[in-house]
């Protein structure tokens, strides 16, 4: 009988998990932000208070639900997601003309998550995610032009043209990564290089529903409390992995609750506020506060399919995706925001979309004129500058190249 509990309303003994049915979710609308308090002078921060089930925490606090912004950050916002939609849905577009081959995932609908994450942290702060990349590697200081040249495999791309969708860097995001999960233990790794030379800074080791329950996982999960690194382990929960529902794939699919003694937060993934408050809440925890790793869950969509070759509605019903478009979209849940709040109106926002347009257009054709990398570009950044051998052998012993 210790294992049933008794409601109040029948007297009726339920279990614990139908008890768990009639928690609240988390709300995922884009635009249910209210406003409360703006200023005279649209220099000074406006206060808004977010919805109160935009988060739900696992062994922590909540964040508060009263943020303060500034009108330039939200404009910022909805340029940079703006932006990142446009670049997408050129490689989206350079894909279907065949200049782009192999793999390539794309993140629209995912924007808020991207944007948002840069807004909460610092420069110094690491970031590392898998193959959903594009957004991360240009937010951390990569470019547009240098992320469709490394698509199309130009020597203008970000690796040169050589890592393709999923390997693109920068200094402080470690990539794109193509095996499922294995990002999640080098963020560890990061995170506990960070600690050892005493910086104050975090990483955020992003991986999806669809990892969520590999081995390494868990493994990196332990080895973080354990030594309590400043990990932030971000899943993005788009609800699908490939071509599986998260309710197929894990028994439990309230992912923040599954770090064991990590603490989780559970985030409303198509609010960009949101989830920027809940980005600054995580690296307080881990940073300032020095209390370790936690987990975050961003409840987020795809719209398109896992990668380009697939369809995207095998799985799932085209009525869905239309729904989740039209009703919880980020970018179109910030701008009602950004006009109802009277920060700009709907023309000077159409502007801003014609900007991100142009910028990315131009992006593109820069990158189609770039040159593909030569032969002899193959036996370069194999290691780290300065470091190199005078020489490597190729593929057989006599095959010897000059560094």
């Amino acid at each position: 009988m210790a294992s049933l509990a008794r409601t109040r309303l029948t007297g009726r003994l339920i279990r614990p998990a139908a008890l768990r049915a009639h928690v609240r979710g988390i709300q995922q609308s884009a635009d249910s932000t209210e406003l409360r308090d703006k200023p005279a002078d649209l220099s000074e921060p406006i206060t808004v208070k977010l919805h109160e089930d935009s988060f739900r925490s696992y062994l922590c606090d909540a964040p508060d639900l009263e943020v303060q912004v500034t009108k330039d950050e939200l404009l910022t916002m909805y340029k940079q997601m703006q932006t990142m939609r446009r670049m997408e849905m050129a490689a989206d577009a350079l894909y279907k003309a065949k200049l782009i081959r192999g793999f390539c995932h794309l993140a629209i609908g995912q924007e808020a998550v991207s944007v948002g994450l840069e807004h909460g942290i610092t420069k110094d702060d690491r970031v590392i995610t898998a193959y959903r990349c594009h957004p991360f590697a240009v937010m951390r200081g990569g470019s547009i032009k240098g992320v469709i040249g490394e698509l199309l495999g130009r020597q203008i791309g970000m690796s040169h043209g050589k890592g393709g969708s999923m390997h693109i860097f920068t200094p402080s995001f470690f990539g794109g990564n193509g095996i499922v999960g294995a990002q999640v233990p080098i963020g560890a790794g990061v995170s506990f290089a960070q600690k050892y030379m005493g910086e104050k800074t975090c990483t955020f080791a992003l991986y999806g529903d669809g990892a969520s329950n590999q081995g390494q996982v868990f493994e990196a999960f332990n080895m973080a409390k354990l030594w309590n690194l400043p990990t932030i382990f971000v899943c993005e929960n788009n609800k699908y992995g490939m071509g599986t529902s998260a309710a197929r794939s894990s028994s439990n699919t309230e992912y923040f609750t599954r770090g064991d003694k990590i603490p989780g937060l559970q985030v409303n993934g198509m609010d960009i506020i949101a989830a920027k408050r809940a980005v600054e809440f995580a690296r307080k925890w881990a940073v300032d506060d020095q209390n370790g790793p936690l987990l975050l869950e961003f409840v987020t969509y795809r719209y398109g399919g896992h990668s380009m070759s697939d369809p995207g509605t095998t799985y799932r019903t085209r009525e869905e995706v239309q729904r989740m478009r039209s009703t919880q979209d980020p970018i179109r849940g910030l701008q009602r925001n950004i006009e109802e709040w009277g920060l700009a109106t709907e023309q000077e926002l159409k502007a801003f979309d014609k900007a991100a347009k142009a910028e990315v257009d131009e992006a593109v054709e820069e990158a189609k004129a770039s040159p593909e990398p030569l032969l002899k570009d193959l036996w370069t950044d194999i290691y780290f500058k300065g470091t190199e051998p005078p020489s490597m052998r190729g593929r057989e012993r006599e095959e010897v190249h000059v560094y």
